[in-house]
């Protein structure tokens, strides 16, 4: 595989998919806006030669497509992992005919290990004092709170242990020498930082940028806390990853990473970060978070500076998070055999859908697997669980829709839980990292109900005046578009008594902005914007028992509210000239 970020490139140009812009960008924003042109073409990788106001050339939409993901990889992510969690069962009982059989996957393993080398490209130049404000950062978004290193492998050690987390956490660049670290809810960084402060230490920081694509992957991988993300880049990798012994930091860093940047976080020492236009497609949160103060820079000699950009789906973690999961699935089903299929959805920022279908061996064991997940790393930060049977895809929001209409029983197929901690980026909640979830069981049972498949929506006209649009999303869920400040509770009531809109389990009202016609638009503005404890109106309530029961149809918010925050998009002014200058850039599309 790929020893580092120019092994890549070269791959890449050698294929006709990268393109080197020669003209000067800025990266306040123009850089944005070509990227996510070429990427909703599907078009190249881009190396910018001249970008305003830096020495440094910078890469982006190195990850815009599923091909070239599958480059960094070497083949599908999925055979990786079925190959690995395939040895437990077929390498027991071991033998010396079973163990040769499967030596090259054995070897694969072993080399997930690092290897310390005395020296590496990326001690070839030393800024101290640091110059941040040389390197071309980008600011993407108009009501960005200023420019954000968006790549940043943020490398920390646990301070009692030693054990390594590789990370990556958006930094906001604040001078020569500073930056924000925003560490996330459930990130090991965080973690870290939590232990360092308990124990009046101040915790050492690398921030490697570039170096080999497997790192940046692994980074991502929603590793088991305690797990090094190094271990698993050399697993990517197939060969240890060469690392080098930091005396500054106590680090062991990549030696082929293009920039790395050390430094420290301490107690107390917080700034105001933010706020970004994230991957949910909306400004996150500003808020105060820890100073990363950097002591020195190390750069290779014409270094690149790599960046991604985010925003509305599909941007380039789209097809990033899908390879990872189609690589951590099989081992999560060999872990909890009952579990089928397991997907989250990039189209809603991945945190807010998951969908899992399980081969149930007795009644109710879906719910403990349904539980069980919502207990496991950064899965627990998913606020909406649909769980189905094993015969359904639950990659295919229809099917998953379907089962919806088909088995969803109000009296013991939806639980809802709150308060409970929520991802950091969600703005749905009563406050920052609080929220609720929801579990909705779609699974057969001798009391599911099966209900007939409802007729196609009607015209718009014919419920209400103020709808907009109608739509049905599978058989399960209509889709209704209304403009602000539509009367909610005049809007639930005449779906919920028109002979047609009350045959659906689920009425999820958007806002104008939300295109309820692409799928993609609709699951992002849907799953975006609403709370389940919050924004979830049934149609009646009763209390059975101890246990509240909400029957259908469930009619559910998902409007943009105020204090909601704001959807990203572009400068118009900036967008123009983009587009005035398109033949300047030299991108075939």
């Amino acid at each position: 595989m790929f020893k580092d970020l120019r092994e890549f490139i070269a791959a890449l140009e050698a294929k006709g998919d990268l393109v080197r812009v020669k003209t000067q960008v800025d990266a306040d924003q123009e850089i944005t806006i070509i990227q996510h042109r070429v990427l909703a073409a599907g078009g190249p990788a881009l190396l910018f030669e001249q970008v305003k106001g830096s020495p440094y050339r910078l890469v982006s939409n190195l990850y815009g497509t599923p091909e070239r993901v599958r480059m960094v990889f070497g083949r599908d992510p999925q055979e990786i992992g079925e190959e690995i969690a395939s040895l437990k069962d077929e390498l027991m009982p071991p033998s010396v005919s079973k163990l040769w059989g499967r030596r090259r996957t054995i070897c694969t393993c072993l080399d997930m290990r690092m290897k310390t080398v005395r020296s590496g490209p990326i001690l070839e130049t030393m800024h101290e004092p640091p110059n941040l404000m040389q390197l071309p950062v980008l600011k993407c978004w108009p009501r960005d709170g200023g420019h954000f290193f968006t790549l940043p492998l943020v490398h920390t050690a646990d301070p009692v242990t030693g054990v390594g987390n590789l990370g990556m956490y958006r930094l906001q660049r604040y001078d020569d020498a500073s930056t924000g670290m925003h560490w996330q809810i459930e990130k090991g960084g965080g973690f870290h930082f939590k232990q360092a402060v308990a124990l009046g230490k101040p915790l050492p920081i690398s921030v490697a940028l570039g170096g080999p694509p497997a790192l940046t992957l692994a980074a991502i991988a929603p590793l088991p806390e305690g797990v090094d993300e190094r271990l698993f880049a050399a697993l990517i990798l197939g060969k240890p990853l060469e690392v080098l012994q930091r005396k500054t930091t106590g680090h062991r860093v990549s030696s082929q990473v293009e920039f790395l940047l050390e430094g420290s976080v301490a107690a107390g020492d917080l700034r105001r970060e933010g706020p970004f236009g994230d991957h949910l497609g909306h400004y996150s949160h500003s808020a105060d978070f820890p100073v990363f103060r950097v002591d020195r820079v190390l750069a290779r000699k014409d270094a690149i500076y790599p960046a991604t950009v985010v925003g509305k789906p599909p941007q380039e973690d789209f097809y990033i998070g899908n390879a990872l999961q189609e690589l951590c699935i099989p081992f999560l089903k060999m872990l909890k055999h009952a579990v089928v299929d397991l997907w989250s959805y990039a189209e809603s920022g991945f945190h807010p859908l998951v969908a899992m279908s399980v081969r149930q061996r007795y009644g109710r064991e879906a719910l403990k697997h349904a539980f069980g997940l919502l207990g496991e790393g950064q899965l627990s930060l998913t606020k909406v669980l649909m769980v189905c049977d094993d015969e359904v895809d639950v990659r295919d929001f229809y099917a998953v829709s379907r089962a919806l209409r088909e088995h969803l029983d109000p009296m013991d197929g939806l639980h809802l839980m709150a308060p409970t901690a929520q991802d950091t980026l969600d703005f749905t909640g009563p406050a920052i990292n609080f929220g609720s979830r929801l579990l909705l069981l779609a699974n057969r049972g001798k009391n599911s109900p099966l209900r007939p498949a409802p007729p196609p929506p009607p015209n718009p006209g014919e419920v209400h005046s103020a709808i907009r649009e109608l739509r049905a999303f599978g058989e399960g869920v209509l889709m209704v578009q209304v403009p602000k400040g539509f009367n909610r509770d005049e809007i639930q009531k005449v779906l919920s008594e028109h002979p047609v809109t009350k045959q659906y389990v689920l009425q999820v009202v958007v806002s104008e902005d939300v295109d309820i016609r692409d799928d993609r638009m609709a699951l992002w503005g849907w799953f975006t914007r609403f709370d389940p404890y919050l924004d979830i109106h049934p149609a009646r309530r009763e209390l059975a028992g101890n246990k509240l029961v909400m029957h259908f149809p469930l009619f559910i918010d998902a409007t943009w509210k105020e204090g909601y925050r704001l959807p990203v998009e572009f400068d118009p002014d900036i967008e123009q000239r983009v587009y005035d200058r398109w033949n300047e850039y030299g991108i075939p599309l």
